[in-house]
């Protein structure tokens, strides 16, 4: 089913050249549905890219999907023009008196700071407050997804000796959850921090519980027991040249980095990368889309953050 996103969006041309159904304004009035509404803040420094990409990962849904793009107003957005800004943005003024099916929390290059030295911290901790009453359930990633963790149920994060850095195999801690359904027992997501979430912390939570692990890069997805709060310390929204592009920007930095892990074949960056995680990737938004949103939010968008901790509490 399609995506509903603003015809001149520019992540609009480049979905539809990749075949894929992006509704526009017109048609999306006159059909005689409700569609999901799903709101996105992007911390990302690269907003276009980074909306680009998880636009694509939620067309392919039950229903239709209502994209709303949200920006914070306490961080001056460097790297995407103005005119981008206020044309597709919203801020939370604006918002803060509707109710969203999803909202998504990306992540941001900024885990090596404390939580509150981001100059955003106090606008994202009421964004996060918030999603508690409005926002039926809530996908966060990466920093997103540790800024996310810490605020509402106290889990810290941890540095790192060096970056985790690199496309990583993982396996399944819940098989039976609904959120991984359709996944091989192995399978491969990407991951760029200087921090992390431990997994015995996590474990030692009542309210929580994880959901995929990897060896080698710990802890990839976790989430609450109601099933309000999804918290994936990867990226799996990532194309096949992202962490390429963030490699040879830290190298012409002049920054010592090692390269992304599992990246480039036989380990020489002059080669094209592989992408090895796409499908678990789509498999992972679709399902959080499907099970964990059409199938239990309220029809009354209104109602849409109240909790009746029954179906959720189950999966």
């Amino acid at each position: 089913m399609p995506i509903r996103i603003p015809d001149a969006l520019p992540a609009t041309a480049a979905l539809e050249s990749e075949n894929i159904f992006v509704m526009t304004e017109h048609r999306a009035m006159h059909q005689d549905i409700r569609p999901l509404r799903v709101l996105l803040l992007n911390l990302m420094p690269t907003k276009i890219t980074t909306e680009t990409q998880i636009l694509r990962k939620l067309s392919n849904t039950p229903i239709q999907v209502e994209v709303e793009l949200l920006q914070t107003v306490s961080h001056d957005a460097k790297n995407t023009a103005a005119e981008h800004l206020e044309t597709f943005y919203t801020t939370f003024d604006e918002v803060r008196d509707e109710h969203f099916d999803g909202l998504i929390i990306t992540g941001a290059p900024v885990e090596q700071l404390d939580f509150e030295e981001v100059d955003y911290w106090d606008e994202l901790c009421e964004i996060m407050e918030w999603s508690k009453t409005h926002a039926h359930s809530t996908f966060h990633i990466c920093w997103g997804a540790q800024a996310g963790i810490y605020y509402h149920y106290g889990v810290p994060k941890r540095a790192l000796p060096e970056k985790m850095f690199g496309v990583f195999p993982h396996t399944l801690a819940k098989r039976t959850s609904p959120l991984v359904r359709g996944f091989d027992d192995e399978f491969f997501a990407p991951h760029s921090r200087f921090t992390e979430v431990r997994a015995a912390d996590i474990e030692a939570h009542p309210d929580l519980e994880l959901i995929a692990v990897s060896d080698e890069a710990g802890v990839y997805v976790a989430k609450s027991t109601d099933s309000q709060n999804f918290f994936v310390f990867g990226h799996p929204e990532y194309d096949r040249e992202t962490l390429k592009a963030e490699y040879d920007r830290d190298v012409a930095r002049g920054m010592a980095m090692a390269l992304p892990a599992h990246y480039y074949p036989g380990d020489d960056p002059a080669r094209e990368p592989v992408a090895t995680w796409f499908s678990h990737a789509q498999l992972l938004y679709t399902n959080w889309l499907n099970y964990y949103v059409y199938q239990t939010t309220p029809y009354d968008i209104s109602r849409a953050g109240e909790r009746d901790g029954e179906e959720e509490a189950s999966w």
